[in-house]
């Protein structure tokens, strides 16, 4: 058998490669990697009512080589999913790092706004967590839907709400933005990290979300469009000749959706939910998801921009 034989910082790289949680643009990291190390970036992740996909999504992507950004480019403080330790090991890197402050905050997931009990971590409650890490943070960064307007959680009886509402509850001033989705897009965050560690902070629209990214309108970019301007809509999935139809009478919320994923895509560009025969869930938006509920539609009435529409049966 042929052995191989790696380097101490060759086998760092490809271990912590597993737990990158963080990246930015392959085009800005490489000048940040001439900075001093000893000044990089400290970043604290909190994972508040989530299912942990908006971590996974920035796991998953391909590029950048989150190993060089983990080891090079920022420091994590604090991410309870990918941290080796547990217990009051990994409960005292939080404290410390809430004590020496000036960190970037990132909060995955929503926050109880009915009782704060319904979501305790480490025995306290995780409203009083965010708050304490809040005002310590130098910039606040809300990634996915839940973090951002409540998401999911806002539908049930813990009331889950967005960081913005808290830290309007609290007076609490920061830099702060809002990174929507279920679950985020990889790069929607590492744009907009690239952008904070580059001294700036994007424009911003309404919802306080990267114009960059949310400046545009999904039906108006989907490929789909023109069969909506021919009244050509899908309403029987079985059916071959109509399955690059509008999706708009199964449910799309494209039409009240802003974001770059007809551009953009997943899974490195490779395809998207309408591109996939899905229709459009609205993640992006503050009504997602119990203003945009139900999802999917399959017979009945839906209730369009210009009032009820009967669909076929």
């Amino acid at each position: 058998m042929k052995s191989f034989v790696f380097t101490r910082r060759q086998f760092m790289k490809m271990t912590m490669g597993a737990t990158a949680a963080l990246g930015i643009s392959q085009l800005g990291w490489p000048k940040l990697l001439m900075a001093d190390v000893s000044k990089k970036p400290a970043v604290v992740w909190l994972e508040g009512q989530d299912c942990t996909g908006c971590t996974e999504s920035v796991l998953s992507c391909l590029t950048p080589d989150l190993r060089d950004v983990i080891l090079d480019v920022v420091t994590i403080r604090y991410h309870e999913t990918i941290m080796a330790g547990t217990g009051e090991v990994t409960e005292y890197a939080l404290v410390k790092a809430i004590e020496e402050g000036g960190y970037v905050l990132v909060v995955e997931g929503s926050i109880p706004s009915a009782d704060s009990r319904y979501l305790m971590v480490a025995d306290s409650a995780f409203e009083a967590t965010f708050i304490a890490a809040a005002s310590n943070a130098a910039a606040i960064i809300a990634v996915g839907a839940c973090a951002c307007y409540g998401g999911i959680p806002r539908g049930t009886v813990s009331k889950g709400q967005g960081v913005e509402y808290f830290l309007n509850k609290y007076a609490i001033s920061k830099p702060f933005i809002n990174l929507p989705g279920c679950p985020i897009h990889p790069t929607w965050f590492y744009d907009t990290v690239l952008t904070y560690l580059g001294g700036e902070v994007p424009p911003l629209d309404a919802n306080l979300r990267p114009v960059a990214h949310f400046g545009q309108n999904i039906h108006d970019n989907c490929p789909r469009r023109p069969h909506f301007e021919r009244g050509e809509f899908l309403s029987d999935w079985n059916n071959p000749s109509t399955k690059d139809w509008c999706l708009f009478l199964k449910g799309c919320k494209g039409i009240q959706t802003n974001s770059d994923c007809p551009s953009l895509k997943w899974n490195d560009g490779v395809n998207w939910c309408i591109g996939c025969g899905s229709p459009c869930a609205g993640c992006t938006e503050p009504k997602f998801y119990d203003k945009f509920s139900p999802l999917y539609i399959a017979t009945g009435v839906v209730f369009g921009p210009f009032g009820p529409i009967i669909l076929p049966r």
